[in-house]
């Protein structure tokens, strides 16, 4: 998980420009969100002048390759072995690299892919019957045996993955003829088929050891050319894909980790377009006024939160959580800090999830309701106005510090006080997984919630820090017993009605408030056409992509 730097201006004298406006004008709230956008934009001077005068020397060159589609990514692939590499670049390449046993469609459900059909004869045995035009990039059939050792490599080390515990149920896996997987699990657990969709897996060639990730060979639309640390990344269509072909024949990643730079490579053409989500809102709203770009906005799955340390004194409360709740209006905080760019959220899944219940508790603005919860809860306010403190970190990304600096005065209204306290990413992170926070506001990004098995890994009691991600220590034995329930139950039916419970009962105890789900959003050249991509931020619509001569 990561939040993306950006601006460099003092947090302390934008700070006393916020405090003064609210002191010296008894504007709207609304009013202050508009400033601190405004003060949003006036910390990137330098890249708007930057933008207007072209600086040169950008690190790519001009493209007039017809037949190559540049896509600029922020940063280099970590490892492009499946098993291994865990990063985003990682993972959406490796799409394109490698088949999957089974793929996500845009409601999360589970299609066939490399296994053109499964069974499922007991909660322990998952049989595979595998595709029999299969071929790897080196022209070798795709069998049984090869994803019996793409599993088994990571299991018994010989590869070293941090994907090994994902399989840790996995108790053995028979290939009894070319075209059939059976693997047998030492327990009943449902998310096994998510961990074998793209993303998560890869098949590999037999034999495929630790230096497989120097150069790969999948089987899937793509063959791999190259890959520069730092510089590129270049695939080729695989004209023998078994599948749906690739319509451009060669795509190449240029490495460009500075926004600015990304901003202007798409200005002056040298690339076609960029990473979904990897430049800034002020800088998109910049770029859509350019003649010969275009920006693509479609619904997608990051969330936004604010979570809660249950073992607080105060934060225990479920009247002060569901106080604070009312109390942060989050509608305009979207508005003008992202441009609207997302909806509010009900859950951690996203709407589009089979999985998702929005028939929960909700909890609109109205502080009236936040000052009754609070004087119930046995908190009135003092001379001062002040029913007390609480202390919010942050990291110094300037997003999550103006979330928090108009959470500040919103809860100043309800006689809340908001310490603000922010730290270097690695630092305020370091804490996050310590569980040493009262308040803190992330993203869940990518993959991690489009499988509700991650309310295992974030609500459940045995997933206290530092083992899993329930960093705010909530702990419901219901919720326990429904979780663990929801992954030993294959039928999907039944565990949508399991998750409809989880969701109605994380709604009544908050121990997140769910802020909302970011859009998608990409800027590519007016030359680049058949941009079809859904709500994970993926790499897969580079298949049917193309350019305009």
């Amino acid at each position: 998980m990561y939040l993306r730097l950006r601006g460099q201006r003092d947090w302390r004298s934008w700070g006393k420009y916020l405090m003064f406006n609210h002191k010296g004008h008894k504007g709207t709230q609304r009013s202050f969100v508009q400033r601190a956008t405004h003060l949003c934009t006036l910390s990137c001077p330098l890249w708007l002048m930057v933008f207007v005068l072209g600086l040169s020397g950008i690190s790519c060159n001009k493209q007039t390759d017809t037949n190559t589609l540049v896509m600029i990514i922020e940063n280099s692939p970590a490892n492009l072995d499946p098993r291994v590499g865990t990063d985003a670049q990682s993972e959406f390449i490796d799409e394109l690299l490698f088949d999957s046993l089974v793929r996500k469609d845009d409601h999360f459900n589970l299609q066939p892919s490399a296994a053109e059909s499964w069974d499922i004869p007991d909660p322990q045995t998952y049989i595979f019957h595998l595709r029999h035009d299969m071929r790897f990039h080196d022209g070798h059939p795709v069998t049984a045996r090869d994803v019996k050792w793409t599993l088994e490599s990571m299991l018994n080390r010989t590869v070293i993955s941090l994907k090994t515990s994902t399989y840790k149920l996995v108790d053995k896996i028979d290939a009894p003829d070319d075209s059939t997987v059976v693997i047998h699990l030492s327990e009943p657990f449902a998310p096994l088929l998510w961990n074998l969709s793209e993303g998560a897996f890869g098949i590999v060639p037999y034999g495929s050891g630790k230096e497989f990730n120097s150069h790969p060979v999948g089987s899937g639309p793509f063959r791999f050319v190259r890959a520069t640390p730092d510089s590129e990344v270049v695939i080729e269509r695989n004209d023998s894909y078994w599948g749906h072909h690739a319509k451009m024949q060669r795509i190449r990643f240029a490495v460009v980790p500075d926004t600015t730079t990304r901003a202007l490579e798409l200005r002056k053409g040298s690339a076609h377009l960029s990473a979904i989500n990897s430049l800034p809102a002020d800088m998109v709203r910049a770029l859509e006024r350019e003649p010969n770009l275009e920006v693509v906005r479609h619904p997608g799955t990051t969330l936004a939160y604010l979570a809660f340390n249950l073992r607080d004194p105060i934060l225990k409360d479920v009247r002060v959580r569901q106080a604070l709740a009312h109390a942060i209006d989050r509608a305009p905080m979207l508005h003008y800090l992202f441009g609207g760019s997302g909806r509010l959220a009900d859950s951690i899944l996203p709407p589009q999830h089979w999985a998702y219940d929005g028939d929960v508790a909700h909890y609109p603005y109205d502080p009236d309701r936040a000052n009754a919860l609070l004087d119930a809860a046995g908190y009135p306010r003092g001379k001062d106005g002040v029913r007390f403190h609480l202390n919010m970190k942050t990291s110094t990304e300037e997003a999550t510090r103006l979330i928090a600096a108009v959470m500040q005065q919103q809860l100043r209204d309800v006689g809340i006080a908001l310490d603000i306290r922010s730290f270097e990413f690695g630092t305020f992170y370091s804490d996050v997984q310590k569980g040493a926070f009262q308040l803190y506001s992330l993203r869940w990004l990518g993959y991690s919630n489009q499988d509700p098995d991650m309310f295992e890994n974030v609500f459940h009691s045995a997933s206290f820090p530092p083992k899993r991600a329930n960093r705010g220590y909530y702990s419901n034995p219901e919720m326990d017993r429904l979780i663990e329930q929801g992954r030993k139950t294959v039928d999907q039916g039944k565990r949508k009605e399991i998750y409809d419970n989880i969701q109605r009962i994380l709604a009544r105890d908050l121990p997140y408030i769910n802020f909302w789900y970011f859009d998608n959003v990409m800027v590519h050249s007016s030359r680049v056409q058949n941009i079809h991509y859904g709500p994970s931020a993926d790499y897969q619509f580079l298949i049917d992509a193309e350019l305009a001569h």
